[in-house]
């Protein structure tokens, strides 16, 4: 058993956490004369290591999501969800979600399909939510800088927020207040075509490219920032603002978090230098998942999509959601970390 541990602490530090590399960046600023126990020192430090594992991870995880993902194009994600009823169509759908797009924009134009496809309100709703907020790629950058125990359960609850939220829209009775453009198209059901091995590896290799140029930037600034978290701002800001201190930390966490614009890979590494500084875990999970779920642009989207009693709605759901996760991650935290 002690061996078993051993083996996944290396893997968790050394393979998903890449400590070596950290150390092996420090080892190199050194001898260009940068002192990394300084700030700005511990700063390029923290920038060049963190894009570097985030880049690796990403990329990695992008050919293996996209593999997967070619076997769930949308046509044939339709048709498995409208094989199921009731709740179980819900977590179907939060499921499929988590081999999908990598941020809440990119999954709109999916959720807007699945609509005007005839898919029920709130099974749609379960794929929007779980999309942005969870998937696979979050799983294992997760795994590399809190551990197994707060990733899965991050997943698990991010999961449960998309299937109750996906449920309550339903029990709502809200289809009158999607868009009639959305509601009157007509559905096309086309046959996805099978894809040959080699065809699905240049797929992968493809959204490789093209997702990473789009996440880019955000994994630069998300990394700037949680620099400047790290090595500039003093421990006893963070815990007076986001710490155990503040008990409306949760809540305000989660409304900084929605109007930024990030996907899951450019968060982390500012979850990381907060919880790195004293910030609870939940508050630090609640920014997270407020950024990923309800960020600005997302909205302004998904108003074009559906009437403001709708949006409204699924606002205040995930809103509600998140904040209660956050206090729940807060009470818990001594047990996952």
């Amino acid at each position: 058993m002690e061996t078993l541990k051993s083996m996944w602490l290396f893997f968790q530090d050394q393979v998903l956490g890449m400590k070596w590399l950290n150390a092996l960046m420090g080892n190199l600023l050194s001898l260009f004369g940068l002192d990394v126990t300084g700030r700005i020192g511990g700063s390029v430090q923290f920038f060049i290591y963190d894009v570097l594992k985030i880049t690796v991870l990403l990329c990695v995880l992008i050919f293996i999501i996209s593999y997967i993902q070619s076997y769930f194009p949308p046509e044939r994600s339709k048709k498995i969800m409208s094989r199921f009823h009731g709740v179980w169509a819900n977590i179907m759908a939060a499921l499929l979600g988590t081999v999908t797009p990598f941020c809440s924009c990119s999954s709109i134009p999916l959720f807007i399909g699945f609509t005007s496809a005839g898919l029920p309100l709130g099974v749609t709703f379960s794929f929007l939510i779980s999309s942005p907020m969870v998937d696979l790629g979050s799983l294992v950058l997760l795994m590399s800088i809190f551990g197994a125990k707060v990733a899965i359960v991050y997943v698990v609850v991010g999961l449960i927020i998309a299937v109750i939220g996906g449920t309550l829209i339903e029990k709502l009775h809200m289809e009158n207040y999607v868009e009639d453009f959305i509601r009157s198209a007509n559905s096309v059901d086309i046959e996805a075509p099978d894809l040959t091995r080699k065809e699905r590896i240049i797929y992968a290799k493809e959204q490789v490219g093209s997702t990473f140029k789009k996440v880019l930037p955000y994994i630069l600034i998300g990394v700037g920032i949680g620099a400047i978290i790290h090595n500039w701002i003093p421990e006893s800001w963070i815990e007076m603002i986001l710490g155990s201190n503040n008990p409306f930390g949760v809540v305000l966490a989660t409304l900084l978090g929605v109007p930024m614009y990030a996907d899951i890979f450019g968060t982390i590494p500012v979850a990381e230098a907060l919880l790195y500084k004293g910030a609870q875990l939940g508050t630090v999970l609640s920014f997270m998942m407020a950024v990923t779920t309800l960020s600005l642009p997302s909205i302004i989207m998904l108003r074009k999509a559906v009437k403001p009693k709708l949006l409204v709605t699924f606002i205040s759901i995930c809103t509600i959601g998140i904040i209660i996760i956050g206090y729940l991650f807060n009470i818990f935290q001594y047990l996952l970390l």
